[in-house]
């Protein structure tokens, strides 16, 4: 599993120009998932992410996470995440996961993102042409691979 956090001041997703999810402060988070992703990846990422101390204390300093502000995540799939692009111009996305094993871990993971921050997790529609917007704050962006803990 892979994901991309960004960290925000707002964001939302629209589906056929209406709106999904939208969330002020807090996270927006690109998911994408390949077969051999398990629960125990899922579960791994989920309390990263919600762990991660990436928001600013009162001295300016990234020390809090995002359950100590109380901030938001909105959640989007994407298997494009997952892009080979060693060979020619246009990528590979061999490595993705179909939809009837990455939907599954879809749920899955927005579950467990709620059960870790203890709140509804915004979301996109899995599978449909989205827009995303967002303002990203900082800029923070941070990509987490399940199968490259760093």
């Amino acid at each position: 599993m892979r994901v991309v956090i960004q960290r925000v001041t707002k964001a939302n997703v629209e589906v056929d120009k209406k709106t999904t999810g939208a969330i002020n402060k807090g996270l927006l988070i690109l998911a994408g998932f390949e077969s051999s992703d398990t629960k125990e990846d899922l579960e791994w990422i989920a309390a990263k992410i919600v762990k991660l101390r990436i928001f600013d204390d009162r001295d300016g300093v990234m020390n809090l996470s995002i359950s100590e502000i109380n901030g938001d995540i909105l959640l989007v799939s994407q298997f494009t995440l997952h892009a080979k692009t060693k060979k020619g111009n246009r990528p590979s996305y061999v490595k993705a996961a179909p939809p009837e094993i990455s939907i599954p871990l879809y749920e899955i993971f927005k579950s467990i993102l709620e059960q870790e921050l203890g709140k509804p997790v915004f979301s996109g529609i899995f599978g449909a042409k989205m827009s995303v917007s967002l303002v990203n704050d900082g800029p923070v962006t941070i990509i987490i691979d399940s199968k490259n803990k760093e």
